[in-house]
């Protein structure tokens, strides 16, 4: 079995991510290819596309949100993320267990004693009627149609439980919701309100087909190692929030190839996608808060050293200089700060500058310039 360095695995995650080449799609069929961006701080995923899809504007990805053809919804690793809706609809039900077993799981003690399936009753019968809520009218309306339930027994054991609790489980788990727009749009700061997914979108979550052998998991496998393959079994785990696939995967495997990394591990990847040579030069990106270029793994060791792992959950702004984390970005005072992670070169500090000076231009924010911090 192949083995391949972290170098070859950087390469093939650049080639996959649209990182080591713009592409040339549009920032739908981008968002579809990336299996969705992850999106809980609404503007990132401008940052996100504009490093990855040529000629982008912002308002191609407002279009999309508006006209719906993309959704920002909790999904993978119960985070809200922006996908197509098409897959949200067809991935939704997939991922519905992990979604209801992490929110019981934060709020256990909270939860506790709720009747999970009365509360999903209560508040599928509160959003029928197609209002769009924030997460504290929505609480306040089940628990007023909880209280004044004529069918209520008054020795029930079942009482509302905290509001933010009540809120998570109802938003993040037991409803499909869609965060509607002018959440999300660029340079919007609108509040979430929420709308059950199938009457935003004006179509029906699919349903979990019967299957043992795990048809949307199969689906869900081929598409994200499209997108971050060569990938373990773990990484994959570490992508979606579910349980590894196990059936999946056997069920594709005859599909697959197989290598292994620099600490044995099995990597799966599809036959026919790309993994250029680990030499092919990669050019200076600028990534977004909590992008799954490098949250979409448990091994991360391809594209942040193990020192500064903290940053990929932490919300730090990164940039990638020859394939990997080497510093950090932010803006303040009307300026783009850069801070490195190691020493840059004067070519990998010229690069940096020239790609600055393209962001600075996308993000339109009266931004003076970009400064190099100095490397303590």
């Amino acid at each position: 079995m192949s083995v391949l360095d972290n170098r070859a695995l950087n390469r093939a995650t650049l080639a996959r991510q649209h990182l080591l080449e713009r592409s040339a799609t549009s920032a739908v069929e981008a968002v579809s290819h990336l299996c969705g961006l992850q999106a809980q701080e609404p503007q990132e995923p401008f940052v996100g596309l504009w490093s990855r899809v040529a000629g982008f504007r912002s308002q191609n990805l407002d279009e999309a949100l508006t006209e719906r053809a993309v959704v920002r919804t909790h999904l993978m690793r119960r985070t809200v993320h922006l996908v197509t809706a098409d897959d949200a609809l067809a991935w939704r039900a997939r991922h519905d267990a992990m979604l209801r077993q992490r929110v019981l799981g934060t709020y256990r003690s909270e939860l506790a004693a709720l009747d999970v399936d009365e509360v999903a009753a209560v508040g599928r019968a509160v959003v029928d009627d197609g209002r769009p809520r924030t997460m504290s009218e929505l609480v306040q309306a089940v628990e007023d149609r909880w209280s004044g339930a004529p069918h209520r027994s008054p020795h029930s054991s079942l009482q509302p439980p905290p509001r933010r609790a009540l809120g998570e489980l109802l938003v993040a788990a037991l409803i499909p919701m869609a965060q509607l727009p002018p959440r999300g749009l660029w340079h919007q700061r609108a509040g979430v309100r929420n709308l059950p997914l199938a009457a935003w979108l004006e179509r029906d979550v699919a349903p979990l087909p019967a299957d043992d052998a795990d048809p949307v998991g199969q689906q869900l496998l081929r598409r994200y190692l499209a997108a971050y393959g060569p990938a373990s079994t773990s990484d994959l785990r570490a992508w979606c929030g579910l349980a590894g696939l196990p059936a999946a995967v056997k069920a594709v495997r005859d599909e697959l190839v197989a290598f292994r990394d620099e600490n044995g591990r099995e990597l799966l990847d599809l036959p026919d996608a790309p993994r250029p040579d680990p030499d092919t030069p990669a050019p200076v990106r600028f990534l977004p808060a909590f992008d799954n270029a490098i949250l979409g793994y448990h091994d991360r060791s391809r594209i942040i050293d193990d020192a500064h792992l903290g940053l990929s959950v932490a919300g730090h702004r990164v940039v990638l200089v020859d394939g990997r984390v080497a510093a950090t970005w932010a803006v303040r005072d009307h300026r783009l700060d850069i801070s490195p992670l190691r020493m840059l070169t004067a070519s990998e500090q010229e690069a940096v500058h020239a790609e600055a000076r393209d962001l600075i231009e996308f993000l339109d924010e009266g931004i003076e310039g970009a400064i190099v911090s100095r490397t303590e």
